[in-house]
């Protein structure tokens, strides 16, 4: 299904808006195009017999022609507006809602920037389109058809020299349009990566300040700047040349009309009144042929936009809700020969034949080396990505058949670098319960050992947060974070190296806190031993594959690395 066809699915409610456009533009330009002809009586009529009842009468009409074009024209642009606001709104929240239904797999087609474009450039570029074309696109054809037919009432054998010209127009026309189409696209790409460029500069500010990287950065910047006007030059380049092929046009009529029409009064065979209604509709047909000309450029590069915008919406979202709720029953967690990888066909799995049992309210530890996915087997849990081979359970049900919401709302999963919103304290815990109480945020926080520098604000729980925590340090971030994690009352905790930016002492605060929660099954991974050494099961992942499973003790026994990852930070704290 083409672009346009996708998005004409979102026009319903705005459909007849659009019509009545259409219609009172059509209106509006049959009234315009009868005032050349009611000029050309009054010349050829009511000069030539002098009669004053001829322009009285002509002049009446014109006038009311006029002032109908005038409210019909209004009357279009009241419902042109209202159908382009609408349509536009539609389609920027059936974007937004559908980005919000991807998967993460998903969102490892688009790069965030470019999903900013289309949410914002590509949607503006369709408005524009709307805004401009309605209206030409309505008037052009009907100027050029009575245009012609006007002319040739007129005078038949004067008006012949269109049916010369106007192909003429036509063919420069379409190959301006067939030269310029693909241009487009590369122009929206090129917004595309400007727009990368400015995101990853503003977001990690502080370390190109840090870095004194600020040339290097205006450098990058000024590359694809100057890409982007490059593109931009050369697309209106060869679409500017629709003016001057106009132009060109309509003078050679002029010309030709002027030489054949001056012969013909000469001879007698024709009235100046009509060689200049003649004239007059010259104009109104080679408008109109520009009108229809800058429409096929807007639709041309609407197209692109409609395309990008089509493949957010049509994109298939890889994960789908099951019907089961997660039951209270067991919180157990269960990975049976689990296979994963990132794309279907990358030649090698991140996770290879996982198996392992979670008991229901225990506390796990995960470690490994860098990159040995560890992070990627937890993500597993809440359905962040699905498994390509075996499955994940909770309380032995296959997360794939459980209700996504509901198994999200049962699984809080806290990252190393979680975000924080701009908002106070109490705004952001309340993403964790919308409904929490004051009381209920305290005791989370004092959990989390929030408590203990969210008193120092002067302020306390109505502390201004700013955008993306920059107020507070990368441990009270944290620390906010596990609060806003245990608001959601989960069966399922899983700390993924979240107290990396804690000291050790707060560290083993929350985790004593943390487990005097009754029933709450815990994953935490970590890169401290200290973090983990008091789980009931410890798993060394290795490669994507399970290296060991076991406790501190066992572990100490048959795992050379968990060994030497422990007495390596034990000689790093003595000393």
């Amino acid at each position: 299904m083409s672009s346009l066809k996708i998005l004409f699915r979102y026009s319903k409610g705005v459909r007849l808006y659009f019509v009545l456009s259409i219609l009172f533009v059509a209106i509006e330009t049959s009234f315009e195009v009868i005032i050349p002809l009611l000029m050309s009586e009054i010349i050829d009529v009511g000069i030539a017999q002098q009669d004053p009842s001829i322009f009285l009468e002509k002049g009446l009409q014109m006038i009311l022609c006029a002032i109908l074009s005038l409210l019909f024209g209004i009357w279009y642009a009241k419902c042109a507006a209202k159908a382009i606001s609408l349509f536009c709104q539609r389609l920027r929240s059936i974007e937004f809602e559908k980005i919000q239904e991807y998967a993460f797999s998903n969102l490892d087609h688009f790069e965030t920037a470019s999903l900013i474009t289309r949410l914002t450039s590509d949607i503006t570029v369709i408005q524009n389109t709307l805004i401009n074309g309605i209206r030409p696109f309505a008037r052009g054809p009907i100027i050029l058809i009575l245009g012609l037919v006007m002319s040739f009432i007129i005078n038949a054998r004067l008006a012949i020299i269109f049916l010369f010209t106007t192909p003429i127009l036509g063919v420069i026309l379409f190959l301006i349009v067939k030269k310029i189409a693909p241009m487009y696209r590369r122009l929206q790409q090129a917004v595309d990566r400007v727009n990368l460029l400015i995101q990853e500069n503003l977001t990690a500010i502080r370390v190109v300040k840090a870095f004194v990287r600020d040339e290097y950065e205006e450098e990058q910047f000024s590359q694809v700047n100057e890409d982007l006007a490059n593109i931009t030059q050369n697309t209106f380049h060869f679409a500017s040349f629709n003016t001057p092929a106009f132009q060109m046009t309509m003078y050679m009529a002029i010309v030709g009309l002027m030489l054949l029409g001056v012969n013909m009064i000469v001879d007698g065979n024709m009235q100046v009144g009509e060689l200049t209604g003649v004239l007059s509709y010259v104009l109104q047909i080679m408008n109109s042929l520009m009108m229809i000309s800058n429409v096929f450029l807007l639709i041309t590069r609407s197209i692109a936009s409609c395309n990008r915008i089509a493949e957010v919406i049509e994109e298939p979202v890889n994960l789908r809700s099951g019907k089961i709720p997660l039951t209270p029953k067991d919180n157990s967690v269960d990975f049976n020969h689990v296979f994963f990888k990132y794309h279907p066909n990358a030649k090698e799995y991140v996770l290879s034949d996982i198996t392992w049992h979670i008991p229901s309210g225990s506390t796990v530890g995960i470690l490994g080396a860098t990159g040995s996915a560890k992070s990627s087997l937890v993500q597993l849990i809440p359905r962040l990505y699905d498994v390509n081979e075996g499955s994940v359970k909770i309380g032995h049900v296959d997360v794939r058949d459980m209700d996504l919401v509901s198994l999200r709302d049962q699984v809080a999963m806290v990252l190393q670098n979680n975000t924080l919103f701009s908002g106070t304290i109490k705004e952001n815990m309340r993403w964790g319960d919308p409904n929490a109480s004051d009381e209920e945020i305290r005791k989370a926080c004092e959990i989390a050992c929030a408590d203990e520098f969210i008193q120092k604000f002067p302020k306390g729980y109505d502390t201004y947060i700013e955008q993306g925590g920059t107020n507070v340090s990368g441990g009270q971030r944290q620390r906010l974070c596990i609060a806003r994690a245990l608001l959601k009352k989960p069966r399922i905790l899983i700390l993924d190296d979240s107290t990396s930016a804690v000291d050790t002492n707060t560290d083993h605060s929350i985790r004593s806190a943390l487990r005097s929660i009754q029933g709450l099954t815990q994953i935490l991974i970590a890169q401290r031993v200290s973090s983990v050494i008091h789980c009931d099961q410890i798993l060394i992942l290795e490669d994507g594959k399970i290296s060991a499973i076991g406790d501190h003790d066992s572990l100490m026994e048959t795992s050379s690395f968990y060994r030497g990852l422990y007495e390596s930070q034990q000689k790093g704290a003595g000393i």
